[in-house]
């Protein structure tokens, strides 16, 4: 989901940029526990790695904490979605860690510009949550599979192939950090009635108060979503259609939006947050960290679960090919900062998931991880990054547990093989 470097909860990022913003805040506000393990012995040499992505996992806060433990220091190159994509295709010497989504790998793999990392030196490998390894929640509960869903594009068949393996290698594409399962946020003090579908989107009484995030791979998705719940369409996978289910897609949200239905398309976090605390959308493509920045500007918002189930998207590290000696170990050492638990922690109170559960709940009080992943009520306060109270004592996360919310996904981010098509059909739709 990003363009200039995030500050906080964001300025013009696009595609979930958030996460130093919003919740982040919710975190740290509320206190976390030290992470030890990485002492740091000042050296004349600077240890730096350049950090391409889009914000999803990026922070000033995670990048002072990294230069504190370990004394690398992250220099954040922050584009968009797409620009990630030509970047790596194009400047590969131009990053040295690489942060973006699973469903961009068909298109990265096969330029051969990133670096297979060995499963074997990230110290909590073994621990990553089976979300990424086996498509199984930790209690076992297999989970969506349509789209490009992580398991499906974790390994590669060799060190320097280009090709993904269907049963596990010690070479890894990304190096899992972050996920979640995204639904439509509304306005349920303007609403004043249950909403449980997606086709609610389409609904006519929201005419003029309904907006879907103008980001192809991932508005086509909530797209389909829609589509599928108002029974116009079955499909036998959202995150791949064929280019007649494209057309029938656009076809149905462009007659929606050719009858006034949306308010507005958003690429831009703080777009989303405006229109939905303005009043000028109730309903809307969302993501969590600004629902969160909504309430924590004391207005009713809600990360609202859809009797249909949640699209969910991930993220991991890699690097480029043009990284080798000090710097690749660097980045090894890197990734296994991130992996140890601070930085988990950070992301789960930004409403996000880490990719290593047990080293996050290990730097969370028993309050949030209570709140923020099991379903419980709030024991204290829950507070915005302003030291605003976000959440009452009492008060219980929108769609329950981590159990609730991952074991609910319907389907992951769109599989870019007929992106070009794709992003066409979308941009004729924008447009019209």
């Amino acid at each position: 989901m990003i363009m200039s470097k995030p500050s906080k909860f964001n300025r013009g990022v696009s595609r979930r940029a958030v996460l130093k913003g919003a919740a982040g805040a919710v975190g740290l506000a509320a206190g976390s526990g030290a992470i030890t393990g990485f002492p740091y012995v000042h050296s004349a040499d600077p240890k730096v790695l350049r950090y391409l992505g889009t914000a999803v996992n990026a922070g000033d806060e995670i990048s002072k904490k990294c230069l504190a433990d370990t004394g690398i220091k992250i220099e954040y190159i922050t584009v968009t979605t797409d620009d990630v994509t030509k970047r790596v295709i194009t400047q590969p010497n131009s990053f040295d860690v690489l942060d973006t989504e699973y469903f961009s790998l068909k298109k990265l793999v096969p330029s051969g510009n990133i670096f297979a990392l060995d499963a074997k030196k990230i110290k909590q490998f073994d621990n990553i949550t089976p979300v990424f390894t086996k498509g199984q929640l930790p209690n076992g509960k297999k989970i969506g599979d349509q789209g490009t869903a992580p398991w499906k594009v974790l390994y590669l068949e060799g060190a320097n192939s280009k090709k993904f393996s269907t049963t596990p290698t010690e070479f890894v594409t990304l190096i899992p950090t972050v996920y979640n399962a995204d639904t439509l946020g509304i306005r349920p003090d303007l609403i004043k009635r249950p909403i449980s579908s997606w086709s609610e989107l389409l609904n006519p009484e929201f005419k003029g108060k309904a907006s879907i995030l103008n980001i192809p791979s991932i508005g086509i998705m909530d797209a389909a979503m829609v589509v599928e719940a108002t029974g116009q369409h079955k499909y036998a996978d959202k995150g791949n259609m064929t280019k007649a289910e494209i057309d029938l897609t656009m076809k149905i949200m462009t007659e929606a939006k050719k009858a006034g239905q949306f308010r507005a398309f958003w690429k831009d976090f703080n777009e989303s947050v405006n229109l939905m605390a303005a009043g000028e959308t109730v309903i809307q493509s969302m993501w969590s960290p600004a629902v969160t920045k909504v309430r924590s500007m004391g207005i009713a918002c809600t990360f609202q679960p859809l009797k249909e189930g949640y699209r969910s998207w991930a993220s991991g590290f890699c690097v480029s090919k043009a990284v080798s000696g000090p710097k690749l170990d660097w980045a090894y050492e890197f990734v296994n900062w991130y992996l140890s638990g601070w930085a988990g922690a950070y992301l789960n109170r930004q409403g996000y998931y880490s990719a290593v559960l047990s080293t996050a709940k290990a730097n969370m009080t028993a309050d949030e991880w209570g709140y923020w992943m099991e379903g419980k009520a709030a024991v204290g306060d829950i507070k915005a990054p302003d030291g605003t109270i976000l959440e009452k004592a009492g008060s219980k996360r929108d769609g329950g547990s981590y159990d609730d919310r991952m074991g609910g996904v319907a389907c992951w981010n769109a599989v870019m093989d007929e992106n070009d098509y794709m992003v066409r059909k979308w941009n004729e739709f924008i447009a019209a």
